[in-house]
């Protein structure tokens, strides 16, 4: 298995659920890890305990929708430990409501974290990874992308976009030597689900780490091995067969 030890790696929507799972999973491994999120307070309090475990950790606001704001965080990063390694888009968002309820606005605002996010992202970090010789990029998609339920119209839509977008990316970045890995993740007991649906029976979901294990394990691959995509579910996942 390949080291991740000194490897800088950037996730986004870090301050809490999945996004912090991987961050203290990284940074266990001995990555640098770059938590972004449009919550300050939160993503400085994931940060604060890394460092606290000895982990080496940094808090940086990132809003992946906003292009300028983006480009720059990505520019201080590679100006500041001369490299990007490692990009985990996992910023998210959704809206429980069915299509006739569904605003043109909220609309927009899901597909522009969910998926245009990672797109700019992933364009920006594709650049830096290009000119240093390889890294890796891990979208977390959703079984969202795999079948369909009621009132997550624009969820859906973006999650299937996102693991079309990955595999595209897969198919361009491999001669760069760049690996891109769809995670494809099943329900998990984070805010993101637990706080929208409180009567949500928390054995049915997996533990937000278990996901973050299968990241690890997907960056920690032989350079000459890559995942394009894995399915990780709990054991009594009920949007799955």
């Amino acid at each position: 298995m390949a080291e991740l030890n000194g490897k800088v790696a950037l996730v986004t929507g870090g301050g809490r659920g999945l996004g912090e799972a991987i961050c203290r999973n990284l940074a266990g491994a001995g990555a640098v890890v770059l938590a972004g999120d449009v919550r300050d307070d939160l993503v400085e309090q994931v940060v604060g305990s890394i460092r606290g475990n000895g982990g080496r950790a940094e808090s940086l606001r990132l809003d992946v929708t906003d292009e300028e704001g983006a480009s720059d965080a990505i520019e201080r990063i590679v100006g500041r430990h001369g490299r990007l390694d490692v990009l985990v888009n996992n910023a998210g968002i959704d809206l429980t409501v069915s299509v006739d309820q569904l605003s043109v606005a909220d609309w927009d605002r899901i597909l522009a974290v969910n998926l245009r996010g990672p797109f700019l992202m992933s364009k920006l970090a594709l650049a830096k990874m290009r000119g240093q010789g390889g890294g890796q990029i891990v979208n977390i998609v959703s079984t969202a992308a795999k079948r369909a339920w009621a009132n997550a119209s624009a969820y859906h839509a973006s999650k299937w976009g996102l693991l079309g977008l990955s595999h595209a990316l897969h198919v361009e970045a491999r001669p760069l030597k760049i690996k891109v890995t769809a995670v494809v993740a099943g329900g998990m007991r984070t805010p993101f689900l637990l706080d929208r649906f409180p009567d949500l029976d928390p054995g049915v979901l997996q533990d937000p780490a278990n996901v973050a294990e299968t990241v690890r394990f997907v960056l920690s691959q032989p350079d000459e091995t890559v995942i394009p995509e894995v399915l990780v579910l709990p054991m009594r996942e009920s949007s799955w067969p």
